[in-house]
């Protein structure tokens, strides 16, 4: 059975939305880790604030959009706010449409 890449599961996550800034969770640096170990996933992400109220969403939406690749037996999520975002840390496209 094939076991996930990085790769696939960094595009899965691309499905992951931030509410409020309408840009992916990739594009907008919020994924700090992907692990896959066979089947397993671990999935680091942080919100761009602590205070968020998506997180729970987010951790949903993690779980559904890996757990549809083929060959993921599990998907683990872990929210960490350390480091703490910051702008620097998007993309050069999501960047420029907020405008920084």
């Amino acid at each position: 059975m094939p076991t996930p890449t990085v790769d696939e599961v960094m595009d899965a996550l691309t499905n992951v939305i931030d509410p409020e800034l309408g840009l992916d969770f990739v594009e907008l640096g919020l994924i700090y880790g992907v692990e896959v170990d066979g089947g397993d996933v671990n999935v680091t992400f942080t919100l761009t604030t602590p205070g968020c109220p998506i997180g729970p969403q987010v951790t949903e939406q993690i779980e559904e959009f890996v757990g549809e690749l083929d060959g993921v037996a599990t998907v683990e999520s872990e929210m960490v706010f350390t480091p703490p975002w910051s702008p620097e840390k998007m993309s050069e496209d999501a960047k420029f449409a907020l405008g920084y």
